[in-house]
């Protein structure tokens, strides 16, 4: 049996059809999570009463403040554990990144000389020879000192570069630390604060 080929037509039913789906999916997730929002804060928020006594409404607001300086705890702790893992995420890249290095792009054999290459290039009108040994000079001594003094400057370059990269290296490390303890130092603070808050509250 030969397999038919979908139409064009069919094709973009189909496709329409997806779409309405996946529309549809969207609205009802929305609709989900509104849903558990509201049944959050019905939850965690009961419906004040009209008559209540002085005692009453103190004590209410007191509940509320408990509740409202535990939820700041814990999102304090929730954004520290994500800076943390951002943090983390980004140093594995960068060592993902060092362990495969820079890949070399695939290079195509070119079965031309270099008078052939020249021909493609300038036309056929051009005729031009491409000697390479007529341009060849003589190796002398000074040339081979200049080859020398010319590779320890590369190696002392290579030398200051790696030299250079392992300082900014460490500098890096030093700074997440420091960035780190600032983070640490600001978590306290609001701890701080939000236990003078209760304290002041308890009064």
């Amino acid at each position: 049996m030969s397999d038919k080929k979908m139409t064009s037509s069919r094709r973009h039913h189909l496709k329409s059809l997806m779409l309405q789906i996946a529309a549809q999916r969207l609205e009802d997730e929305a609709a989900d999570i509104a849903a558990a929002k509201e049944q959050h804060l019905s939850d965690s928020c009961p419906p004040i009463p009209d008559s209540c006594s002085l005692e009453d409404l103190l004590k209410l607001c007191r509940e509320l403040h408990q509740k409202i300086d535990k939820t700041d705890e814990e999102r304090y702790d929730a954004e520290a554990k994500i800076v943390k893992g951002e943090k983390e995420i980004v140093e594995l890249k960068f060592r993902v990144t060092e362990m495969k290095g820079m890949k070399k792009p695939a290079l195509k054999k070119v079965r031309m000389s270099a008078d052939q290459m020249l021909q493609a290039l300038l036309g056929s009108k051009h005729k031009v020879t491409m000697d390479l040994r007529s341009n060849l000079k003589q190796v002398k001594k000074e040339v081979k000192q200049e080859m020398l003094v010319t590779g320890v400057r590369t190696l002392r370059t290579r030398l200051a570069w790696v030299a250079g990269r392992r300082c900014l290296r460490a500098l890096r490390h030093k700074f997440e630390r420091l960035l780190m303890l600032v983070t640490d130092v600001r978590i306290l603070r609001t701890r701080l604060a939000l236990m003078t808050r209760k304290t002041d509250w308890g009064r």
